[in-house]
């Protein structure tokens, strides 16, 4: 009997085997980066290694990468530190940690295939003061990639500050802080959990969440994580854009397989491992139930909303109606083996058959 498949990677990557040799060697290291002795020094140095690591990735200065717990927290660091006398504007389709972090922004429309209205933007940050406007790199549910491009462009049109969550995107599509902060977490990237990074533009001033000892430049307090971080570094290593195009087959396979399926956002540029399959009728949660029951793991909505599976809000946005509720996630992890399709389309027909039968 095969084993189980694991197809929720965008809830977490399993951990790669350099991230966890690295974490367990930085637990053996000992020391507190903010202690002047020698194990004090090393684990300093161990940390500004892994700080220029992400630095040099994503187009930043090590100066400027704030460590933080995750991309949750990286997110809220950004809106709540880059926000004072600034309206929040924020993607219809943002990711439930965003939306939580500015629960009072305006919110910006998506068009049909789930990328951002770039009309409705220009309009938003022409109508008032000065915005700071936060927008996903790629959506957690449907891996749809916004125009970030266009998106920076406008805001410095119009004086706006634009953060980035680069959560999802981040080792799997190309990512450079090309707006004024960008969120990462290192679980995504296959790394342990506990560690991420807010990049923030030189020169850019940050109100801390979290007032400590003066950790990162005082921009975060608290001792620093210092076994995930590292482990973060190692998989960012191991996390890049050619790795991942691999998986693109495996998920154009699926899709192309999976009749009776529509694909959310099909037609615009989407992260390589990920597949929004709406099977009209048919509930996410039953779906997810279904196939977990034979082996596969996947997923429906944002994995913080686990156990709370309805209609998504990102396929409300994107116009769905009624099958908004009916959108399963597959996302392919990078350890995914090559026989994935076929195995996930001999399992999604069997409950698409008996499911569909059951609905009608």
């Amino acid at each position: 009997m095969n084993p189980a498949l694991y197809l929720d990677a965008n809830a977490t990557e399993p951990l790669r085997p350099a991230a966890r040799a690295a974490a367990l060697a930085a637990m053996d290291l000992g020391g507190n980066p903010s202690s002047v002795h020698a194990a004090g020094r090393a684990a300093r140095r161990l940390l500004e290694e892994a700080r220029e690591a992400l630095a040099a990735r994503f187009g930043a200065r090590p100066q400027d990468v704030v460590f933080t717990s995750g991309g949750t927290e990286a997110n809220a660091l950004a809106l709540r530190g880059l926000a004072a006398g600034r309206r929040l504007l924020v993607g219809a389709t943002e990711h439930p940690a965003v939306r939580a972090a500015a629960p009072d922004a305006g919110l910006l429309p998506v068009l049909a295939d789930g990328t951002l209205d770039l009309a409705a933007l220009a309009a938003a940050l022409a109508a008032g003061p000065p915005a700071l406007v936060a927008l996903m790199a790629a959506n957690n549910e449907t891996g749809v990639l916004h125009p970030l491009e266009a998106a920076a462009a406008l805001c410095r049109q119009h004086g706006a500050l634009l953060h980035v969550d680069a959560v999802q995107a981040a080792g799997r599509v190309r990512v450079t802080l090309l707006g004024d902060s960008l969120a990462v977490s290192g679980h995504k990237l296959g790394g342990p959990p506990g560690a991420g990074a807010l990049l923030l533009r030189p020169g850019l001033d940050l109100a801390p969440l979290i007032a400590g000892g003066g950790q990162e430049r005082g921009r975060r307090g608290g001792t620093e994580a210092l076994p995930a971080i590292a482990g973060m570094a190692a998989a960012l290593a191991e996390a890049t854009p050619a790795a991942a195009a691999r998986l693109a087959v495996l998920r154009d396979a699926i899709e192309a397989g999976a009749a009776g399926a529509r694909v959310a956002g099909a037609g615009a540029p989407r992260l390589p491992n990920t597949t929004c399959l709406v099977l009209p009728g048919v509930a996410a949660e039953t779906q997810v139930i279904a196939l977990d029951l034979a082996g596969m793991r996947v997923s429906a909505g944002a994995a913080c909303s686990s156990g709370k599976v309805g209609r998504s809000p990102v396929l409300d946005a994107m116009g769905l109606g009624e099958a908004a509720g009916c959108g399963i996630r597959v996302s392919l992890p990078w350890n995914a083996p090559e026989d994935t399709a076929e195995r996930f389309l001999a399992a999604w027909a069997a409950m698409r058959d008996r499911l569909s039968r059951r609905a009608a």
